[in-house]
């Protein structure tokens, strides 16, 4: 079936992950004209429905989709804990809606100004650190921080609070991030290569694309942590609690991975991997 894109009150039902959903195709069109909503609903696609009250089936988590709508219908970005930003972010970035994306990042980045009134350092403290030879944060809170980019290769987080700390594009290469607390960071596209994770708790991370190659995270908490086409190569990931992890598309080449329960492990390379 293909809708017809003049018909813009048209009610399209929607099933996604289980949950029902009743918007209309100006919703889904108009704001994000560029997203993938937008494109399924241009007319310029057959689309199949259930054969029951005709809903479009979406295979994705619906947990935050009334939000997705929201977003379409009024432009407003919900007020959420950071874990759920981060979850949220996840399928924003799905739906390639680049205007939900940039305020989620916009509200983020300004809960974590005002949260780094109470930090114990600021990024520029950080990046003079790190000038020196051999840099230590062991116990530190630096929750909230940005620290995209930088270079932290080496660097002691061990025990610190890194919560919600943004690492996107930042080299960590060899870094220890022993018994951390690191829930709802964001590791994007960071380098983690030979890094050590054991113990800490990651839930809700984002590590999508990141380079992990010898990772350690035993013991880890990974609980819906997204290592959608990260490089899991040879990495650690015995005894790590991985329930609801996304791990769609990652290469995991020689991983040790006894403990998947619950994990998404669709289009990932498992060659050679332990389990």
């Amino acid at each position: 079936m293909a809708y017809d894109s003049e018909s813009s009150s048209s009610t399209v039902r929607l099933n996604i992950g289980g949950r029902k959903f009743c918007t209309t195709l100006d919703t889904l069109t108009q704001r994000e004209p560029d997203s993938m909503l937008a494109a399924m609903f241009s007319g310029r696609h057959t689309i199949c429905q259930e054969s029951e009250k005709g809903h479009i089936f979406v295979d994705r988590d619906g947990k935050h989709f009334h939000h997705i709508l929201n977003w379409l219908r009024d432009g407003v970005i919900p007020p959420l804990k950071d874990s759920e930003y981060a979850q949220l972010l996840r399928e924003a970035e799905y739906y390639q809606l680049l205007g939900l994306v940039d305020g989620i990042k916009s509200a983020l980045s300004k809960r974590k100004e005002d949260e780094e009134l109470g930090t114990e350092l600021t990024r520029i403290d950080i990046i003079k650190c790190i000038q020196s030879e051999r840099v230590r944060f062991r116990g530190i809170n630096l929750s909230g921080l940005d620290l995209s980019k930088l270079d932290l290769s080496f660097v002691d987080f061990s025990y610190a609070c890194l919560k919600t700390v943004f690492f996107s594009r930042a080299n960590l290469q060899c870094a220890k991030f022993r018994d951390v607390d690191a829930e709802a960071s964001i590791f994007h596209n960071a380098t983690l290569r030979e890094c050590e994770f054991t113990g800490a708790n990651l839930r809700g991370a984002v590590l999508a694309g990141a380079n992990l190659q010898s990772a350690n995270l035993q013991d880890a908490c990974l609980i819906g942590c997204s290592f959608c086409g990260a490089d899991l190569r040879s990495a650690h990931l015995q005894t790590a609690d991985l329930t609801n992890a996304n791990l769609e598309g990652a290469n995991l080449e020689g991983a040790n991975l006894k403990h998947l329960e619950g994990a998404k492990l669709d289009g990932a390379n498992l060659l050679g991997a332990i389990r």
